[in-house]
């Protein structure tokens, strides 16, 4: 149960599914954990529900540099270093046609998954202890297409591009840098793209992710933070530059 023992932990979209489901994870094995979201309510109740005296949060946009450097100084003000980096953030968009797709959405797509994942390791990894880990949230839409998605598809691509250059220029100070790629998870994003893609039906949706996948299911947010953790952990310490795909099969179906 310490495989993060002493480690200081940044998770961005702290207060999403997958972020919660991390950070108790991230707890659990001995790390301090700070979480960066949107909304304070959000983060409050996050916090009450983990229960935890090494946990704290910071309100922030990750679109914004000044509110991203923000949160890197209210980490190493609270703990005092960091050493790992959950670069989690995102939003969905809309599904429709590129055609069709509103620009403005698009943009804040953008802004956010893409924008958001480049100035957090633009301003957290010059700050991090040598020997962390880095470990930023692209998708199964980062390597395959979706129809309608294309912003969100577009960004998760964007991702891994980040992901494989400053593994590279952070190599020499042993800062290993992956992506990981979910498919469809069971959280509140897949209940927005559901009902966005067929709002009387949503359930007819879901039914079509799954027959999509081998494994014919949604992974769960906590299935998505065991990957986290191995790449987090010293499990993984010669592992850097890679695409970690946690899809059911979803992507070589």
């Amino acid at each position: 149960m310490d495989k993060l023992k002493n480690k200081v932990a940044i998770i961005t979209g702290g207060a999403g599914g997958i972020g919660k489901a991390t950070a108790k994870l991230f707890l659990d094995q001995g790390a301090k954990v700070m979480l960066i979201d949107l909304t304070e309510s959000e983060l409050q109740n996050t916090v009450a529900n983990l229960n935890n005296p090494d946990v704290s949060y910071c309100v922030a946009d990750v679109s914004i540099a000044k509110e991203v450097k923000k949160y890197v100084a209210e980490t190493l003000s609270t703990f005092g270093k960091i050493d790992l980096f959950f670069n989690n953030a995102g939003i969905e968009g809309k599904t429709q046609p590129i055609a069709e797709y509103p620009e403005d959405v698009f943009d804040k797509v953008i802004a956010v998954n893409l924008k958001g994942v480049w100035l957090g390791c633009q301003n957290v990894m010059p700050e991090m202890e040598d020997g962390g880990s880095v470990i930023i949230t692209s998708s199964v839409a980062g390597l395959k297409g979706f129809k309608g998605l294309g912003a969100y598809v577009a960004s998760k691509h964007g991702t891994i591009g980040i992901m494989r250059v400053a593994a590279l220029e952070f190599a020499d100070r042993m800062i290993r840098v992956n992506s990981v790629h979910p498919g469809p998870v069971n959280n509140r994003m897949m209940r927005s793209i559901e009902k966005d893609m067929s709002p009387d039906n949503p359930a007819e949706v879901q039914k079509g992710f799954e027959a999509a996948i081998p494994f014919k299911r949604y992974a769960e947010s906590s299935e998505i933070a065991e990957l986290v953790l191995f790449l987090a952990s010293d499990e993984s310490k010669y592992i850097t530059g890679t695409t970690q795909v946690i899809d059911g099969g979803m992507y070589i179906a």
